[in-house]
């Protein structure tokens, strides 16, 4: 005998909503063999926790990244945090926040050879250097190009292993900044292994909150673009230097029609 259930191929039961899937790369209609997950299900879930762990233990390979971004003209200066390893980062965020000592003194004898710059750049690994290896350089670059065309002037880019988003704050601080623009790897989701983030803060100094920082996330192929996250930073950044606050004071109003130069945002539509 033969099923003549049209929702049952090879011994799978499809689920109601697999039509949905293709606008999402979320986890959703797996459907079900008996009373457990396809195989191809859960393989693939198997291989997206293997990549996101990856993404977070991989180190960050330093050199090759200093390459890509001096080739397009960055100056980059490698720092570290008071986190001696991997494990000590994951396990103790604390010190991921703060710099050690040898970077601190770098950073105070290259403050006082000149002049401070409006913009510090920081680029931490965060918790996928995944994220930070595939896509940081490109992101720099577009900010870079974007910050300059506004007259602003940038710091050497700051390379920090085993950094969080809050070391940002101290090099910003010590290098006199009036702004601070910083990338980092976020933590990895099991559709999102290579997201990168940035974190843009208005007078930056040791012991500010997530309250006073403006986040842009999902920066990414399968996410926002480069292009869009370009642009949405360009308006945070103008409306910073306008109103001089940053964060929870600093609504991002980059998709309103009157700041999208063009391009719609169909929710609205």
């Amino acid at each position: 005998m033969t099923d003549s259930n049209p929702r049952r191929k090879r011994g799978i039961t499809e689920n109601d909503w697999a039509g949905l899937k293709r606008f999402t790369p979320a986890r959703i209609a797996l459907g079900r063999a008996g009373i457990s997950l396809p195989t191809r299900a859960h393989l693939e879930f198997q291989l997206c926790h293997a990549q996101a762990r990856d993404a977070v233990h991989i180190p960050l390979n330093r050199d090759a990244l200093t390459t890509e971004l001096n080739d397009l003209g960055l100056t980059v200066i490698p720092l570290h945090s008071r986190a001696p390893d991997r494990p000590t980062y994951l396990q103790r965020p604390d010190l991921g926040r703060r710099l050690d000592a040898d970077a601190g003194a770098r950073l105070k004898r290259l403050a006082s050879e000149g002049a401070a710059a409006d913009v510090a750049l920081v680029l931490a690994d965060g918790l996928s250097s995944t994220a930070v290896q595939h896509h940081a350089a490109a992101m720099l670059a577009r900010i870079v190009d974007a910050l300059r065309a506004d007259g602003l002037s940038l710091s050497p880019v700051c390379l920090v292993e085993q950094g969080r988003v809050a070391v940002g704050d101290e090099i910003g601080e010590l290098l006199g900044a009036r702004m601070l623009v910083l990338l980092v790897g976020e933590r990895p989701g099991l559709s999102a292994p290579d997201s990168l983030g940035i974190y843009y803060t208005w007078n930056p100094r040791v012991g500010l909150t997530d309250a006073a920082r403006n986040c842009i996330s999902n920066i990414r192929p399968g996410g926002l673009s480069v292009d869009d996250a370009t642009r949405r930073l360009a308006w945070l950044i103008r409306e910073s230097r306008r109103l001089g606050c940053s964060g929870v004071a600093l609504k991002d109003g980059s998709g309103e029609p009157d700041a999208l130069d063009g391009h719609t945002n169909f929710l609205l539509e």
